[in-house]
């Protein structure tokens, strides 16, 4: 049991959170270096949103909503720290959920669609080998795509993204939307929208900006969208993010 009077209360939970999935067997090991690495980035900025994640929010936000079918992608890092909060984001914005893993197991696969199904989210895609398709010129595991889903969506969320699978999307005509505390990253690098910000903070951020553009009527208002989109720079979006780093 961590105190919650600990110094470091809420890094060690999402340490905890990684360990028993880990435990629970639907997290593969190099998940748990993949979270170490990005503990390590949230570190230096301070381990809080800042203001240019805030405009990258914004900018994914208006784009899911542009969308014809947004699709927010899962692996086992992103449901050990985020499940609920995707299920909300995915609620708000109307989007579809597929699971997709680099160390892909019927195992993992199985853990994984009975954790959303229990929380109520019933269509998980990407849980049926014998249903996929898989994306061209992606020489890896993570290939594999749901023909409702990331096969054909035109944007994705990509959080806690391989490198390799984000600029393959890219190529394939999507808008990758990534969360990845690594500026310099090449997920960060190849993605239409990277959000410099740790998962557990970005993900609720979002739904509460689709949730407010919902209740003003701006997620309707094909323009304001569009401006939100047309303004926003990847490119000035990581170096401000990289500006951001602050090393004490």
């Amino acid at each position: 049991m961590i105190p919650k009077t600990h110094p470091r209360y809420e890094s060690l939970l999402l340490r905890d959170k990684v360990k028993n999935a880990l435990k629970e067997g639907y997290l593969a090991d190099s998940g748990m270096i993949a979270h170490g690495r990005g503990e390590a980035f949230d570190y230096l900025i301070g381990e809080k949103t800042t203001e240019t994640a805030k405009k990258a929010c914004e900018a994914a936000v208006a784009t899911i909503y542009l969308a014809k079918n947004p699709v927010l992608s899962v692996n086992g890092n992103t449901t050990a720290l985020a499940i609920d909060e995707i299920i909300e984001l995915a609620k708000a914005t109307n989007s579809k959920i597929e699971i997709n893993l680099f160390y892909r197991t019927p195992e993992r696969v199985e853990i994984i669609t009975k954790m959303f199904k229990e929380r109520g989210w019933e269509k998980i895609l990407g849980g049926n080998d014998e249903e996929l398709a898989y994306i061209d010129n992606l020489n890896s595991p993570r290939a594999t795509a749901s023909e409702e889903g990331s096969y054909t969506a035109d944007v994705m969320l990509v959080p806690l993204e391989d490198g390799d699978r984000a600029e393959i999307l890219v190529q394939n005509g999507k808008k990758i939307i990534a969360i990845d505390l690594n500026p310099v990253s090449r997920t960060a690098k190849m993605s239409t929208i990277t959000i410099v910000d740790n998962i557990v903070r970005a993900v609720p951020l979002m739904t509460k900006i689709a949730n407010e553009f919902k209740e003003s009527g701006k997620a309707y208002d094909k323009e304001f969208l569009e401006k939100i989109v047309n303004n926003f720079s990847n490119e000035e979006n990581l170096k401000d993010s990289l500006a951001a780093i602050e090393l004490k």
